[in-house]
């Protein structure tokens, strides 16, 4: 199919703190979108603050897709993800809409713009603990060679440091008898794609950050983390280890204060931006980056809209 004829989709990538869902909001008002959020901690019911979920004002002005999917003790897998955002994408383009793909898990946007054929295999939690009892009792270099093995091209591509990844590797393997690498092939969604890139000085960004946390402790974080508690959602799941719930608890507990827990949380945010800036920087080279540090940046963005084919959504 020639490329010029197939419908749009914007993806709008960046780190936490920079600006996305705000700029999201007001391209896809005019342009006539709808958002498909591709984040991994917003898919949680309940966790509105400290995931910094669009507010209801902004839910009424453009609809959101692909949030509050799950409860906080729930799994929800890259394959799940993938699944139901390709059928709001379809929805949104079936409605003559555009789809805005918006979010700062990288995973989960190239899961989508690329294709991938995730392994559709749900954690085995028994097998993945034996393996992990192997990584302890026989180390590491153990397990990889054996993915060296079974998976070459995933071994390379994973490396020797990254645990998590080989045992999870290892764990579809034994489970399905096929290497992770040849399931993971990509065939491209029927989309003409857009990725654009947010960005901003490390020291403006470092001035976001402290000022959305700031805000979040002020909106009632703290009481949010209480409840989920009280709701029986307990501190070692892994939707309360993201970033601001895991202080927060530590806050809860007794074990530090509310000022210490502050900037845990900014000190945290600001190295998992500067993770996210690598993690961008070097899996994707066609994104089309832009500073909106800089006055005519957002105007920029605009126009480059318009020169992929988009067109302003008539008024009224």
């Amino acid at each position: 199919m020639n490329q010029s004829s197939l419908p749009p989709l914007i993806a709008i990538v960046g780190p936490t703190a920079v600006g996305k869902s705000d700029l999201a909001i007001r391209l896809a008002h005019e342009f006539g979108g709808e958002i498909v959020c591709a984040d991994s901690r917003t898919q949680y019911r309940g966790m509105d603050i400290g995931t910094a979920k669009p507010t209801s004002a902004q839910r009424r002005d453009v609809p959101h897709h692909l949030l509050d999917l799950i409860d906080p003790d729930e799994t929800f897998t890259l394959a799940q993800f993938q699944q139901l955002a390709y059928r709001a994408i379809a929805d949104i383009t079936a409605r003559g809409r555009v789809p805005f793909l918006v979010g700062g898990s990288g995973l989960y946007v190239k899961a989508v713009i690329e294709g991938f054929h995730i392994p559709q295999s749900e954690p085995d939690q028994a097998l993945r603990q034996a393996l992990q009892h192997e990584a302890t009792q026989l180390g590491v270099e153990h397990l990889y060679a054996e993915l060296m093995r079974v998976d070459p091209a995933a071994a390379r591509r994973i490396g020797p440091a990254n645990v998590r990844r080989i045992i999870r590797a290892l764990e579809v393997y034994r489970r399905l008898g096929a290497p992770i690498s040849e399931l993971q092939m990509k065939t491209p969604p029927p989309y003409r794609v857009l990725v654009i890139g947010l960005t901003r000085s490390m020291e403006s960004l470092e001035r976001a950050i402290t000022q959305r946390v700031d805000a979040m402790l002020a909106a009632g974080l703290v009481d949010e983390v209480r409840g989920l508690v009280a709701r029986g959602f307990g501190y070692d799941l892994p939707a309360m280890s993201g970033i601001g719930y895991r202080e927060v608890g530590m806050y809860l507990r007794g074990e530090i204060d509310l000022a210490t827990a502050r900037e845990l949380i900014v000190r945290n945010t600001r190295r998992f931006v500067r993770r996210q800036y690598q993690w961008f920087r070097l899996s994707d080279p066609n994104i089309r980056w832009f500073n909106l540090d800089e006055p005519e940046a957002e105007e920029a963005v605009r126009n480059e809209l318009l020169q992929f084919g988009l067109r302003k959504k008539e008024p009224g």
